[in-house]
């Protein structure tokens, strides 16, 4: 069981992972060893309550397929251990984002002497720039 929030946890039988190997330079090791991580999580099958999966599956995020499953890839790491633990990292973090609800802006009105001193500036900035014009000789 991964921690999420509160009473909200994530079960590690809901995640599949495959080994594959890691792009990209890393010697003669990078041919031999599948190092780098896919952890897959499908949303609509896991033991997240039904208003989480469906937070999760409205957020616009390229790693969500249309049938509500999660590919992570992960290959930071030379170790298999510490790229599988940043895959599940990320997973997490990408639920919390997803339920984190925002409060309400609620708009307001600017006070009056913010509104005198804007005009202040503006008329004080339009003078500088009307005394930059060409000089007038007697």
């Amino acid at each position: 069981m991964f921690h999420i929030q509160d009473s909200l946890y994530v079960d590690e039988r809901d995640l599949t992972f495959t080994m594959i190997r890691a792009q990209g330079a890393g010697g003669q090791n990078v041919n031999k060893v599948s190092s780098a991580v896919h952890l897959r999580f499908d949303v609509r099958a896991s033991s997240l309550p039904p208003e989480v999966q469906d937070a999760l599956c409205a957020v616009n995020d390229h790693r969500i397929s249309k049938e509500g499953v999660i590919v992570i890839k992960s290959q930071s790491f030379r170790s298999q251990e510490k790229n599988r633990a940043e895959a599940i990292e990320r997973l997490l973090a990408m639920v919390r984002s997803a339920i984190q609800v925002d409060k309400p802006r609620r708009p307001t009105k600017p006070t009056r002497s913010s509104q005198r001193r804007r005009v202040q500036r503006k008329v004080q900035h339009g003078e500088v720039k009307r005394l930059r014009g060409r000089v007038q000789g007697d």
